[in-house]
C-alpha cells in the first residue's frame, strides 16, 4: 500500500500557512518560487542573529558559520547521490548557466556545436546562444508545435561528431512534460558528448537523484524549494576538472569554487541545510522504521511521497479542465506525464487572468515566464502570454477545489 502524505505535518511546517496577511489565500504560483519551510527561516535568523561574521576563522562565531555552510553541501549532495565538491552555490541559477557558458567559450572553438532547446527557460537557452558570436555553432532542438514535445528522435538527428554540449529541461516551465533524461544522458554519454539538464521546474517535486540520471550538470534553485534565493549547480568531477576556471585563481584548485566568481553569501548556504532537515522531517514521519537509510534513499522516498500527492491533485484539476472550450492546455493531458505547472491559453491575456482570480483567493501568474521561445514556438505571443497555475506537494485537496471553483468562474 502506497504511503499517503500527511498533509497536515506538512503545512504545520511552512510558517506562511499561519500568516494572517495570507489567510484565505490559495497559493498557485508556485513555479515562481515556493513558499519557505520553517527549518530555513530558523536557520536563515540563527545565521544573522549568531555567526554573521566571516566564516572558517579561527573564533568559535566564525567556525560555526562555516560549519553550517559545510553542512548544507554535504548533507544536500548526499541526497542528490553526488560528492560534496561536485555541488556550487551561487547567486541564481541564471548566474550559475551564465558562468558555465562563459567557460564552455573559452574551452571549445570554432567548428565545435553545442545543442539548445525552445521549451526552455531563457536560463538555459540565452547564454548557450551567446556563444555563437565566439563563432561556436548552435543548433536547436525543437519542440512540436502542437503538443509541445521535445522527441528525442528530433535531438539525435541534430548529433554529429561536432557537438559537445546538449542543453535541456527536465521540465519546462509551462508545458509541464517530464522529459525522460536517463535515456538521454546515457546516450549523449556514449557519444562523448556533455549534457546539461536545467532541474529549476522538477526538483520542487522531489529532489533528483542526480547520479541516476547521469547529467554533467543539473541546476536547480533554492527558492523553489523551500529554500533561500540560490542557485544549485551540481557538476560532475570530470567535466569540472577539464573546463577552465572562471574564480579568483587561488581557488582554482577546490572544485565547488570554479565556477562561482561572485562572492557567495553565507547565510543563505547555511540556511540551505534547512531543506534537508525538512526532508529528513518528512521521511521520519513518514517511514519512521526507515531512518538508517541513505540520504539518497531517504530524499528518494520523499520524492516519491510528494509526487503521488501532486500527481492525484493534478489528475483531479486536468480532468476538471478536459474538455472545456476557449482554453488551450499546454503539455501532457495526462498527470503522470507532468508536473503540476499548469500554463493555459485563452483569448484574454494570462496576466488579465490572473487579475481576474485574485479576488477569488487564488494567487497565480500570467504571463511568459522567461519562456517566450517555448510560448512562441506553440503560436502563442509572449506579450499575450497564459495563465500559469502551478502547486506543489503542500497544496491541499480543498485549495485545489477552490482553483476549479475560481476557474468555473473566470473563464
Amino acid at each position: 500500500m502506497t504511503q499517503a502524505l500527511d498533509i497536515e505535518f506538512v503545512r504545520a511546517r511552512f510558517p506562511a500557512f499561519a500568516e494572517p496577511g495570507l489567510a484565505g489565500q490559495a497559493f498557485f504560483e508556485n513555479a515562481g518560487g515556493s513558499y519557505t519551510c520553517a527549518p530555513v527561516i530558523e536557520r536563515l535568523t540563527r545565521f544573522y542573529r549568531t555567526r554573521k561574521v566571516q566564516p572558517y576563522g579561527a573564533y568559535a562565531a566564525s567556525q560555526a558559520g562555516g560549519a553550517e555552510m559545510d553542512e548544507a553541501r554535504d548533507r544536500l549532495s548526499a541526497m542528490l547521490g553526488v560528492a560534496p565538491d561536485e555541488l556550487s552555490f551561487g547567486p541564481s541559477t541564471s548566474a550559475n548557466t551564465y558562468v558555465l557558458a562563459q567557460a564552455f567559450g573559452e574551452m571549445l572553438g570554432p567548428g565545435d556545436a553545442i545543442i539548445v532547446t525552445d521549451q526552455d527557460h531563457e536560463a538555459n537557452s540565452g547564454p548557450w546562444r551567446r556563444l555563437e558570436a565566439r563563432g561556436i555553432t548552435v543548433r536547436e532542438w525543437k519542440l512540436d508545435p502542437e503538443s509541445g514535445h521535445l522527441d528525442p528522435e528530433a535531438l539525435w538527428a541534430l548529433i554529429d561528431d561536432r557537438v559537445r554540449l546538449v542543453a535541456f529541461p527536465h521540465c519546462s516551465n509551462v508545458v509541464g512534460a517530464v522529459n525522460p533524461v536517463a535515456e538521454i544522458c546515457a546516450r549523449l554519454r556514449a557519444a562523448g558528448i556533455w549534457s546539461c539538464v536545467d532541474g529549476v521546474s522538477y526538483a520542487p517535486h522531489g529532489l533528483p537523484d542526480v547520479a541516476a540520471l547521469g547529467a554533467d550538470i543539473y541546476l536547480f534553485s533554492a527558492y523553489k524549494t523551500y529554500g533561500p534565493h540560490q542557485g544549485l549547480m551540481v557538476l560532475r568531477r570530470a567535466l569540472a576538472e577539464a573546463l577552465p576556471n572562471q574564480a579568483h585563481y587561488f581557488n582554482a584548485d577546490v572544485a565547488y569554487k570554479r565556477f562561482t566568481p561572485a562572492g557567495p553569501d553565507h547565510a543563505q548556504i547555511a540556511a540551505c541545510a534547512g531543506m534537508a532537515d525538512y526532508i529528513d522531517a518528512l521521511h521520519a514521519h513518514h517511514f519512521p522504521d526507515a531512518r538508517g537509510d541513505s540520504p539518497a534513499r531517504r530524499a528518494g522516498a520523499v520524492h516519491d511521497l510528494m509526487r503521488d500527492h501532486e500527481t492525484g491533485l493534478l489528475a483531479r484539476l486536468l480532468g476538471h479542465l478536459r474538455g472545456r472550450n476557449g482554453i488551450r492546455l499546454l503539455g501532457p493531458e495526462e498527470a503522470g506525464a507532468r508536473a503540476p505547472t499548469v500554463a493555459l491559453a485563452h483569448r484574454l491575456p494570462g496576466r488579465a487572468l490572473a487579475e481576474a482570480l485574485a479576488p477569488h483567493g487564488i494567487m497565480a501568474g500570467g504571463g511568459s515566464f522567461y519562456a517566450d521561445r517555448a510560448l512562441s514556438a506553440q503560436g502563442i505571443a509572449p506579450e499575450h502570454g497564459v495563465l500559469r497555475v502551478s502547486f506543489v506537494h503542500y497544496t491541499s485537496a480543498g485549495e485545489l477545489d477552490r482553483l476549479c471553483d475560481a476557474l468555473d468562474a473566470v473563464l
